[in-house]
């Protein structure tokens, strides 16, 4: 039996790649392997991974706030508190390895781990390492990376280049386009550009989008797929109302994505280390507005890593309300540049990744 604890949180960035390790070890053993996930006290991978049947611990691990603040005065203290737990879990469950996702929930376990001789293997997203994961990387037996040049950041002789583990499968060839289009409503006609901002939405997407529905009066030569997110559904729904659009499908989740992707000819998005990924599956052109709003700035770094590869289109958050659209139905026209964006992403596309990562994981148990 493998015993394997799997270590990171507080955003589905880091959440989802270890669930999609997960269900690959489980393809790869079966039974023969145990998985107990590891998080911080509080914080969503405590809610999300139990509902996907995976068995979590957390620990009061907590990250320092960016303003002066005296919660940060406890940091100390309860970073002590989570390896001494740490170290108990570890020993307890017997862990064979211990693999860490980036974020300071898995800071604690990795670095108890390591100082119990439990080898470790770190997987980071993006294309800027996290501070967790540039401080453990010393000890760490492999570091998986989704990007080229990592070496600025950590050990050369340790990286992988493994790209980053999605659960479901993406590709593409995708779903029926003529299905896809039917689902949303949309015409075979138009052109089609996906909006997605994240199951929460983004403010500076449906702004822009409302700015342009508002100055093309609704009735701009293309369709759109425009997902504004749960927080912000309801104003989004009274600004169609007031504003209605011709060929604008508006929703707050988007479940299917595999016909979204399907209907789309250009997507409009953050640019997330999971949303890279995905769009480098399927192939599909992008024009990232990267958040301005995470740390180490990452969105930024990880779309000008695909822009400097003729694989997207970069407008900062900052203009994107008066230049991002404008510059998506331009694009539209421009099928020469498609068609290389869509081949340059197919070639940076890692559809085995978390087998792969598997077998990183496999290499360091021996």
């Amino acid at each position: 039996m493998k015993r394997i604890i799997l270590s990171g949180g507080g955003t589905g960035g880091h959440i989802y790649p270890a669930v999609a390790v997960a269900e690959a070890l489980k393809r790869r053993f079966g039974d023969g392997v145990e998985i107990l996930f590891v998080g911080a006290e509080g914080k969503m991978e405590m809610e999300k991974v139990p509902a996907l049947g995976y068995r979590i611990v957390g620990l009061p691990i907590a990250g320092l706030q960016r303003r002066l603040d005296w919660r940060n005065l406890a940091v100390p203290f309860k970073a002590v508190k989570s390896i001494r737990m740490a170290k108990r879990i570890i020993r307890d469950f017997g862990a064979d390895a211990v693999v860490g996702f980036g974020g300071y929930a898995s800071a604690p376990v990795l670095w108890a781990a390591q100082r119990m001789g439990v080898p470790t293997v770190i997987q980071e997203q993006n294309s800027y390492a996290g501070v967790t994961n540039k401080i453990l990387a010393k000890g760490a037996r492999r570091i998986c990376t989704a990007y080229e040049g990592m070496e600025r950041f950590f050990p050369a002789a340790k990286i992988v280049l493994t790209g980053n583990p999605l659960r479901g499968r993406f590709s593409k060839e995708g779903a029926d386009r003529a299905e896809a289009l039917e689902y949303y409503g949309l015409t075979p006609d138009l052109p089609v550009i996906l909006v997605v901002g994240g199951s929460l939405g983004t403010r500076s997407l449906n702004e822009m989008m409302k700015a342009w529905i508002v100055g093309t009066d609704g009735k701009a030569p293309v369709q759109v797929i425009w997902q504004t997110g749960k927080y912000y559904e309801r104003e989004m729904q009274a600004f169609l109302a007031a504003h209605p659009a011709a060929h604008v499908w508006q929703g707050a989740f988007i479940d299917r994505m595999d016909y979204a992707y399907a209907a789309a000819d250009l997507v409009v998005s953050r640019s997330g280390a999971g949303t890279v990924s995905e769009l480098c599956l399927v192939a599909k052109p992008v024009l990232f507005v990267p958040s301005p709003n995470v740390a180490e700035d990452h969105q930024t770094k990880n779309a000008r890593a695909l822009e400097t590869k003729g694989a997207a289109v970069v407008v900062p958050d900052a203009e994107c309300q008066t230049k991002a659209m404008p510059r998506a139905v331009e694009l539209l026209a421009d099928r020469e540049t498609l068609a290389a964006m869509s081949r340059n992403l197919e070639a940076l596309a890692r559809p085995d990744a978390a087998e792969d990562i598997v077998n990183e994981i496999v290499k360091v148990m021996k």
